[in-house]
């Protein structure tokens, strides 16, 4: 993966320990409350793009000038 093995462990046990995945023979599987953490999170991100878009100065270019 390209990361630290010790960072892919600790987020490996945060992500379990918040019961979103579970071990299995292949590693890890995704548990019944993973879709409704990632529909939040969707959810959170959205409402953050939409505010981040309304603070947007319309004529940046003006200014600057």
């Amino acid at each position: 993966t390209g990361y630290p093995h010790h960072k892919v462990r600790y987020s490996l046990r945060v992500l379990e320990e918040e019961n979103l995945i579970e071990p299995s023979s292949q590693g890890a599987i995704t548990t019944e409350d993973t879709g409704e953490f990632v529909d939040d999170l969707d959810g959170k991100i959205d409402h953050i793009i939409e505010k981040l878009e309304g603070m947007k100065i319309e004529d940046a270019a003006e200014i600057e000038t």
